[in-house]
């Protein structure tokens, strides 16, 4: 399937769907932890880029590649003006931060596809996976264009950083009425 092909088959399903090399992946409902870590997520974000240049999306928010691969991360934050790639703006080009919360069925992935994918974002700054079977966030952060920064942030009292839009995430409120 070509992309444009891609693009109007998934702006007229019901479900979303993400394209990665020509094959369409249906993306199936997330498990009540996932949907609780990324509504604290989304919340806490928003109170603190409440006086910023940037705005933070869920994951109804389609993204584009360099590797002309389609996603919808979880959660991204866009800083200034946001790029489309058409003028239906359902496909952001430039996100600073990406998010992913893991599930068991997706975390290989997130590891290792998109996080090849996401780093060749020249605007992003950063990368966050979400664990949701025990508070603890790995966060990888841009140090040029062929490094990154890789931080393990393990327990509740702790709190990730996110430097390029000035903001630190208590994990006890993002892990707000998660059970383990």
């Amino acid at each position: 399937m070509t992309e444009t092909e891609y693009l109007a088959f998934d702006r007229n399903s019901d479900i979303k769907h993400e394209y990665v090399d020509g094959h369409i992946i249906a993306m199936t409902g997330a498990s009540w932890n996932h949907n609780i870590i990324c509504t604290n997520v989304s919340a806490l974000l928003n109170v603190n880029l409440k006086n910023k240049n940037c705005v933070v999306l869920a994951s109804d928010m389609r993204i584009k590649t360099p590797s002309k691969t389609y996603r919808y991360p979880d959660a991204m934050i866009v800083c200034g003006a946001p790029q489309f790639i058409d003028d239906r703006a359902d496909t952001v080009t430039n996100p600073q931060v990406l998010i992913e919360v893991l599930s068991p069925s997706t975390a290989l992935v997130d590891r290792n596809e998109k996080l090849l994918e996401y780093r060749q974002f020249p605007m992003l700054q950063e990368y966050l996976l979400i664990a949701q079977s025990e508070a603890r966030i790995e966060r990888f952060v841009r140090q040029d264009d062929d490094n990154w920064l890789y931080t393990d942030i393990v327990g509740i009292s702790k709190q990730v950083h996110i430097p390029s839009v000035d903001c630190m995430l208590p994990l006890a409120e993002i892990y707000a009425k998660i059970t383990f």
